[in-house]
């Protein structure tokens, strides 16, 4: 229920809606509008590649060998981004803040980033695409890309003063997520709101459990 409701103070309880989908509760990071279904890839970790593996130490002994590892750096994201883009990959979901050059490669490249999805968020997403996350620094990494999702749409969202994204998944299983968009004069009205809605559902899951169905 956390993950499919948001609370918007401010606003009289009238202007409250079911919105089909799910609202992410922050601004993307980068934007790139798109039509049609979209190809999404889900990631755990940051996409700037490192210079060492965790635990190996690496020294650099010139200012020249510095630059030459911020260059390769920034090739290695451009072509990262480059294969998400040649994959058709037009959004990115990520748990983790990614780094700048990450970001301004995806805009150059038309792929939209909305960064630091909760855990419940990205467990949430999991279960109604089927998708694991990606791993693009394998043996190989112009692979095709098989672990992506589809959405019907992806578009910021105004709640109050702040900016949203409503992205909607195209679902691999019974359930098709909805978000209940709570309005209220304040915070307090909201959260007893909210409230009374879980205790509704909650009240539900165990009535249909007791009868069977």
């Amino acid at each position: 229920f956390v993950e499919l409701h948001a609370a918007v103070p401010g606003l009289p309880l009238a202007s409250s809606r079911v919105l089909p989908g799910l609202v992410l509760r922050r601004d993307f990071a980068a934007y790139c509008p798109a039509v049609g279904d979209l190809r999404v890839v889900l990631v755990t970790e940051p996409l700037r590649p490192s210079l060492a593996a965790p635990g190996v130490e690496l020294v650099v002994d010139s200012e020249g060998q510095y630059q030459a590892s911020l260059g390769w750096i920034s090739r290695r994201t451009e072509a990262l981004m480059k294969h998400l883009q040649n994959n058709n990959v037009k959004l990115l979901l990520s748990s983790v803040k990614q780094e700048e050059v990450v970001i301004y490669c995806a805009k150059l490249h038309g792929v939209s980033v909305v960064e630091c999805l909760s855990p419940e968020e990205v467990a949430l997403i999991r279960e109604i695409t089927g998708v694991s996350p990606y791993a693009p620094f394998g043996d190989n990494i112009h692979r095709e890309i098989t672990e992506t999702a589809v959405a019907t749409f992806c578009q910021p969202l105004l709640l109050g003063s702040k900016r949203c994204v409503h992205v909607g998944f195209t679902s691999v299983c019974a359930f098709q997520p909805h978000c209940l968009i709570l309005c209220g004069p304040v915070d307090g009205v909201n959260e007893q709101h909210a409230a009374a809605l879980q205790g509704a559902f909650t009240m539900l899951q165990q009535l249909f459990k007791r009868v069977g169905l």
